[in-house]
């Protein structure tokens, strides 16, 4: 019996079937949706073109809270800050439903004036210390926010 269940296995694999799972991870090409009131983002969930990844600013090149990436919406390039992810989280960061993102300039300031969906409270600690006194300035994003979870 165990012979045989060897066999149907070993079948299953030649013929090209997948046994992993689906991945939940922020990389490469992983479609976002954007929260904030941008009119391109507005403009890009509307008619169901939502923004993808093209680029990860870490070395992991896997996304996480607070993760800078450069993404493609409405044939340009735009940079934005994750502020609600479907991965697995570490202790005390909520999980999402979808993978979510708020976008920015250059400088760091958001392109919006409002998120519309609740953000983690972790952010905050986060995006303060990535904040640097002649770069960017991420805390312009917690203003924005309307809701803490």
């Amino acid at each position: 019996m165990f012979r045989t269940l060897i066999n149907k296995l070993s079948t299953i694999h030649s013929h090209g079937f997948h046994t992993t799972t689906c991945l939940n991870e922020v990389q490469l090409l992983t479609r976002l949706r954007v929260v904030d009131n941008s009119e391109i983002g507005k403009r890009a969930m509307a008619e169901g073109k939502p923004p993808k990844v093209i680029c990860v600013y870490n070395k992991k090149r896997v996304g996480y809270i607070g993760d800078r990436v450069m993404v493609a919406i409405k044939g340009q390039k735009k940079k934005g800050i994750l502020v609600g992810l479907k991965q697995t989280q570490k202790v005390k960061v909520p999980k999402f439903d979808s993978n979510n993102i708020v976008l920015i300039d250059d400088n760091g300031t958001p392109l919006g004036t409002r998120i519309h969906v609740p953000i983690p409270t972790i952010l905050r600690t986060i995006l303060k210390e990535r904040t640097h006194a002649k770069g960017a300035d991420y805390t312009k994003l917690l203003g924005i926010a309307t809701r803490f979870v």
